[in-house]
């Protein structure tokens, strides 16, 4: 021990340090930057939770979840979050070499419709008659409008209308009755009574529990950065256990520049614990069925096929 430390003097000295523990790279594609389940890289990255578990994540944000789709099976990322289960369904009969590490969010309590203030309607049972947006076609917005107007018996009419600030353009002017959006975007507006929000994703009772978006990776990625990926996916619930603190909400609240109070209302209001839990991908069979929207027989993916998809690690 003696011998060893005029050697240790002498890099003190010369400004050596020891080296630090190398980090591996993941690179991430994420759908709708700062809706709450799609900021577990962000917030578990900025509290150094993947630095924890020697990761550094390059993240790119997407215009939405077909990009994000499309950035991964292309090669250029590692993994793809908030990714819509029914695409990647799609995508995966169609030859895609997808697999799923985990559940992104099950149920649809982050998508809300809402009004003008000073509008009559004051629930979703005032619809009838009137134009509701959803943002695409095939969309899960589209289905779920199509599930609830089912449910409540009533005919309005749906219109595309892109995503949520194009949508508020079109309420705030009244080329459209009832807009939709998912926190945080809007909120302000809510608290300052400019709008009403009469309707959420879980109302349409098809939804509640069935996983709509997954945490997806490429199956070449899986095969030559198993263990890698085990480490993420490891982070990765460490990190929702952490937002789930104030700490993690005041994380979250600085990156975004939000108040602590909208923040909370974004978290505890649309986002259940319970719904970001990655172990268990649910409502399978339902998200089959929405298949044939694409031109693809739910049949075509067998168990054997789809024990090939699902590549879900537990805790």
């Amino acid at each position: 021990m003696l011998a060893m430390r005029p050697l240790a003097f002498t890099a003190v000295l010369l400004g050596v340090t020891a080296p630090a523990i190398a980090q591996d790279v993941v690179k991430v594609s994420v759908g709708q930057r700062g809706n709450w389940d799609a900021s577990v890289p962000e917030i578990g990255q900025r509290a150094g939770i993947f630095r924890k578990h020697r990761l550094a994540l390059d993240i790119a944000y997407t215009s939405g979840p077909t990009e994000t789709l499309h950035m991964l099976i292309a090669g250029e990322v590692d993994v793809a979050v908030a990714a819509g289960t029914t695409n990647v369904l799609a995508a995966y009969a169609k030859g895609a070499p997808l697999r799923v590490l985990g559940a992104g969010m099950t149920g649809a309590s982050d998508l809300y419709w809402y009004v003008k203030v000073a509008s009559p309607v004051r629930s979703f049972k005032d619809v009838a008659g009137r134009t509701i947006a959803f943002a695409a076609e095939h969309s899960l917005t589209h289905r779920i409008v199509g599930v609830l107007l089912s449910q409540h018996g009533l005919k309005a009419k749906p219109v595309a209308t892109g995503g949520p600030a194009g949508t508020l353009t079109h309420v705030l002017t009244d080329a459209i009755d009832i807009g939709w959006a998912a926190p945080p975007f809007g909120l302000d507006r809510v608290e300052s009574q400019q709008i009403r929000i009469v309707a959420n994703g879980n109302d349409a009772s098809a939804f509640k529990a069935q996983t709509v978006r997954l945490i997806v990776t490429h199956a070449r990625a899986l095969e030559t950065r198993k263990v890698l990926l085990d480490r993420y996916m490891k982070a990765y619930r460490e990190t929702i256990d952490f937002m789930y603190t104030d700490a993690g909400l005041k994380t979250y609240a600085d990156w975004l520049g939000l108040r602590m109070e909208t923040a909370r209302r974004v978290r505890d209001g649309f986002y259940p614990k319970a719904a970001l839990d990655p172990d268990a991908v649910r409502g399978l069979d339902a998200s089959l069925q929405t298949l044939a929207t694409f031109n693809i027989p739910s049949e075509s993916l067998t168990r054997e096929r789809l024990s090939e998809l699902l590549q879900v690690s537990r805790r």
